[in-house]
């Protein structure tokens, strides 16, 4: 694993038998977004997508054409209706709420972590991202998952249908509000899932080392060196919506910015 590469804790996938939860109470974006006075300001979305999107995609497709050399979003191969349902606001912290999360900051090369009830960081630290602050002051709720504690809801979500040899499936969740994201790191393979709000994607590949300062979030790298940056210098991006799976290949440097407060969740192949 590369220096800049943020240790993830990667979660065994299993399953437990769980009633399922079924209600109404869910809207459109899960209870998630800000409304009204204080809503934070839109974060744009690229002026054009460079990742192809697939729909139907074959294994022999997606080893053939992606799996080792580029990135590709994925679009209708799987159903997470009911996770999705699964992961409002009102649910999470129905089911969760007391439960502790390990929060990480925002920064390539710290490991700083916090734990704290999930529902205190909901209530009190998922606010859109201050432009002003450090990554290492910015803390961010994604991967370090108790899996025992979180099984009765893994274990209705769907994973992409693809692997690849020798690897073995890990899941890592995370929530987090507009603006925050996670700066340029890289790892091995894995997808991403977007189940509530919208996450914008930034992408090297392991060749190409990104310009970037590692204590700085991705929003103040957006607004401060991305537009110095000549069109060749530039990397692959995207918008990954609601309901879309994003992959990306072994050792590809990645930055993420969510658009909105996002439910997201990520397949790794370790």
């Amino acid at each position: 694993m590369a220096p800049g590469a943020r240790p993830l804790l990667l979660l065994a996938v299993w399953t437990l038998a769980a009633p399922v939860l079924r209600g109404a109470g869910d809207t459109g974006d899960g209870g998630w977004q800000r409304r009204g006075p204080g809503a934070p300001a839109a974060v744009a979305e690229e002026e054009r997508c460079a990742v192809e999107r697939r729909a139907d995609l074959s294994y022999a497709e997606f080893v053939q054409q992606y799996a080792f050399s580029r990135p590709v979003i994925l679009q209708g191969l799987t159903d997470n209706s009911h996770f999705r349902a699964l992961c409002s606001r009102e649910r999470l912290l129905a089911s969760f709420g007391d439960s502790v999360v390990r929060l990480s900051t925002a920064n390539t090369y710290s490991y700083r972590k916090v734990d704290l009830p999930f529902q205190d960081y909901v209530e009190h630290l998922l606010h859109p991202q201050d432009p002003s602050s450090l990554g290492n002051d910015t803390l961010y709720f994604f991967g370090d998952n108790d899996f025992s504690e979180w099984a009765s809801l893994f274990q209705y979500y769907s994973p992409p249908p693809f692997s690849l040899l020798g690897t073995t499936a890990a899941y890592s969740f995370g929530i987090a509000g507009a603006g925050s994201g996670v700066p340029f790191h890289w790892h091995g393979p894995g997808f991403s899932e977007v189940i509530y709000g919208r996450k914008r994607w930034f992408l090297y590949p392991p060749e190409k080392t990104p310009e970037f300062h590692p204590n700085k979030t991705t929003l103040t790298w957006l607004q401060d060196v991305y537009p110095t940056l000549a069109p060749s210098e530039r990397p692959l991006e995207c918008t990954v919506q609601a309901g879309e799976v994003l992959y990306f290949p072994d050792r590809w440097w990645h930055a993420t910015l969510n658009l909105d407060t996002s439910v997201f969740i990520s397949t790794f192949l370790s």
